[in-house]
């Protein structure tokens, strides 16, 4: 005959301290929560509400939208949003946004916009400081130095550099150009897209709005100096632009009938262009150094030119059909199929044209 476990086992009596401290959990617990609560958790007290916080403080001025006074500026130039691609003879004929609306901001810029660009008073005296752009250049760098700066700054891993696209010389670049300025003393700006058409008038403008100086050139590849008596905290006061600001209407660059031909001629023209090969192929955002000598030495030969602007994008290659217009010369008859097809002119044009090209403003 086999007994059960709990026979053979003797009972254990229960501890009577143990019982007297569950006892005392069970009428605390009970005291601190109602009927409903769950027996092992308690309620936690409530606390009484807090004091309001005290109102932020104003933000600083440069924080505000419209600040107490508009900033002021002593650059002796006209704030355009971009230097090189634009040409202050060069009028347009609408706007497509209202020209009371500032790029710089409501109430930031003491200078009023008129819809291209912030015109300067007539107090500016240069900023810099009240210090000329050679008493900032200092001596000329020798030899060594200008081969020590280039081989410093020339690499492409070169932490210094800024990218020139097809906005070109752009007004906020001017405010890089100066931080860079702070750490070091020269710049590395490699030049992409439309403005490598003109590459003389890229550095003309770095030159003048920034007042340094180009000691090295390669190609599409600039090293702008700072200059040897360069003060970082006497640097000119550039205000920024908040936005890009659309582009004005200028007028129609291609017309129907090509100045001192018929219809037909200009009809004739459009299509031999169209079905001769093209001179080159331009890329989008590449480097188009030699496209002005290329067509040229093919005006040597040829009456009309054809560029294949593939994937270049439509105000691209109308740019680029602006500036071929005042630098090789010629006159652009048509844009189609990503194609600009360019004529030479007659000969009395071409030199009319020539004259107007070399006495155009920068």
């Amino acid at each position: 005959m086999f007994l059960s476990r709990e026979l053979l086992l003797p009972r254990r009596r229960p501890n009577q301290g143990a019982q007297a401290l569950a006892g005392r959990l069970l009428r605390s617990s009970s005291s601190l929560s109602d009927p409903d609560d769950d027996p092992p958790f308690t309620r936690i007290p409530t606390r009484p509400p807090r004091a309001p916080s005290p109102p932020p403080k104003p933000k600083a001025l440069a924080g505000k939208i419209m600040p107490d006074e508009p900033a002021h500026s002593d650059l002796p130039f006209d704030f355009r949003y971009s230097y090189s691609e634009t040409d202050p003879a060069w009028r347009p004929i609408g706007f497509r946004e209202p020209a009371r609306f500032s790029p710089f901001g409501p109430g930031r810029l003491d200078r009023p916009w008129d819809g291209v660009a912030a015109a300067r008073g007539g107090g500016g005296d240069g900023g810099g400081g009240g210090r000329s752009r050679e008493e900032v250049l200092g001596e000329p760098l020798s030899e060594e130095e200008v081969a020590d700066l280039v081989e410093r700054y020339w690499h492409s891993d070169c932490s210094r550099q800024i990218n020139l696209g097809k906005g070109g010389v752009t007004h906020n670049m001017l405010e890089d150009i100066h931080n860079h300025w702070k750490r070091a003393e020269a710049v590395r700006i490699k030049c992409l897209g439309v403005p490598t058409l003109d590459m003389d008038n890229i550095c003309f403008h770095l030159e003048d709005k920034t007042g340094g100086k180009i000691i090295y050139r390669n190609i599409n590849i600039l090293i702008l100096y700072r200059g040897r008596n360069y003060d970082p905290k006497q640097r000119p006061d550039i205000p920024l632009m908040l936005w890009k600001p659309l582009a004005p209407i200028y007028p129609r660059l291609v017309q129907h009938v090509a100045e001192g031909l018929t219809f037909e001629e200009t009809k004739e023209l459009r299509n031999r262009g169209l079905n001769s090969p093209p001179l080159t192929k331009l890329t989008r955002n590449g480097v188009y150094v030699n496209v002005v000598d290329k067509v040229r030495e093919a005006f040597k030969t040829v009456e009309v030119v054809g560029l294949d602007c593939s994937h270049v994008g439509t105000s691209d290659c109308k740019k680029i059909g602006v500036k071929l217009r005042d630098l090789v010369p010629c006159i652009p008859i048509l844009f189609k199929d990503e194609q600009i097809i360019l004529w030479r002119g007659k000969v009395n044009q071409e030199h009319s044209a020539s004259d107007q090209c070399t006495s155009r403003p920068q």
